[in-house]
């Protein structure tokens, strides 16, 4: 994962009223956590930093370059307006390159399992341990040709290099059960056919 650099400037107000004034600058407030430093309090343009987390997944890793000087910045939360859909406020860690950090990364079901079966996701995430610059957007796992009673786990994956797997191994990722046989209309019909034929003979 290769971190993109955005020019971040250092907040000197806070508050709801200095956060909405940055909104409206098209400008997202942040906080910066870690390796003892200072909480560092921060504005990133929207749109740059929109599409960065955007192309970047779940744990997009930012070059930020802050008084001149760069750091690498994980994402760790992300609060978006549930109406509007836009960035309200963001939460990084400073990360060096070459640290290990522990992520919660998508796990992506692809393939298709065998007819009439019922794919079922239980775990949708998988908590791994990787360096900060080699952290996978996703982690694919296949059901190609899976038959009934197939149960994927997380010991399943196949991991990039370097990754490790802290989830627990038999933490179940993908269930494929029988599919339920539900009557179709046509078939519906014909019992009901059969029925009335039946009760004709009976009378």
């Amino acid at each position: 994962m290769s971190a993109e650099k955005i020019a971040a400037e250092v907040r000197a107000e806070f508050g709801k009223g200095a956060a909405r004034r940055l909104r409206a600058d098209k400008k997202i407030p942040a906080v910066l956590y870690g390796h003892g430093e200072e909480v560092a309090h921060l504005a990133l343009p929207y749109h740059v930093t929109m599409m960065a987390l955007k192309n970047g997944g779940a744990n997009a890793l930012l070059e930020l370059e802050i008084d001149g000087k760069d750091q690498l910045a994980l994402t760790k939360a992300i609060q978006v307006d549930p109406i509007r859909r836009v960035i309200e406020h963001l939460d990084f860690i400073a990360v060096k390159r070459g640290e290990k950090v522990v992520v919660d990364v998508p796990v992506v079901v692809t393939g298709e399992a065998v007819r009439n079966t019922l794919v079922v996701t239980d775990n949708t995430t998988v908590q791994i341990e990787a360096e900060a610059t080699h952290i996978p957007e996703s982690i694919e796992i296949s059901i190609e040709g899976a038959e009934a009673g197939t149960q994927l786990h997380a010991s399943d994956l196949s991991l990039p290099k370097g990754a490790v797997l802290l989830s627990e191994g038999d933490l179940l990722l993908v269930n494929v059960t029988e599919a339920q046989a539900a009557d179709t209309g046509e078939e519906a019909a014909e019992a009901a056919e059969g029925d009335a034929a039946e009760a004709e003979a009976a009378e």
